[in-house]
């Protein structure tokens, strides 16, 4: 699911979009009449779209997009002039008189958009820290020479006792190292 902040500065264009976007399958997670009130909401969200208009009473569209966390996209709504002269090209634009379905395909794109790059990031495994590392490595090393495993046999050993107890590996080998340390 992604998340979709509304944010305009009359509360009624905000409500409408909102509307629209319900009748249409999305879920509007927030509305917002301030540059600020939108960044709070973005800030305790994990990621999503932000549809707005081009001036807030606290801000412009470009320093709420300065401020928005990196995994948020925005879609500007503003007249066919701002779109053309936008500051920052990194960012969706519809012009006014909105059409609904320009609307709703443009947040379908985005959407799926969000999606994959969602899983991209979860195909590459994080990287481990170097102390995380050298616990995982120690774990394997105790088990190759009490149980005589094979390193790779220690590792699928952590993996599958991982998987089973549904914690992490380094959580996996600290409890190998402490049941075995005894």
């Amino acid at each position: 699911m992604i998340n979709i902040i509304v944010a305009f500065p009359k509360k009624e264009n905000a409500e409408s979009i909102k509307k629209i976007l319900s009748r249409s399958g999305f879920s509007v997670d927030a509305v917002a009449t301030t540059g600020s009130k939108a960044l709070q909401f973005a800030n305790s969200l994990d990621g999503g779209i932000v549809i707005c208009n081009y001036r807030f009473v606290d801000m412009m569209y470009t320093e709420l997009y300065g401020y928005l966390p990196k995994n948020f996209q925005m879609l500007l709504v503003a007249s066919q002039n701002i779109c053309n002269e936008r500051e920052i090209n990194d960012l969706m634009c519809l012009a006014m008189p909105l059409k609904v379905h320009e609307l709703v395909h443009t947040l379908e794109m985005m959407s799926h958009s969000i999606i994959r790059q969602r899983k991209k990031s979860r195909e590459h495994p994080k990287a481990r820290s170097e102390a995380d590392q050298k616990l995982l490595n120690q774990a394997k090393r105790l088990l190759m020479v009490r149980n005589h495993m094979t390193e790779e046999e220690a590792h699928r050993y952590i993996q599958k006792r991982s998987m089973d107890n549904g914690t992490g590996l380094v959580e996996t080998a600290q409890m190998v190292m402490g049941l075995l340390n005894q």
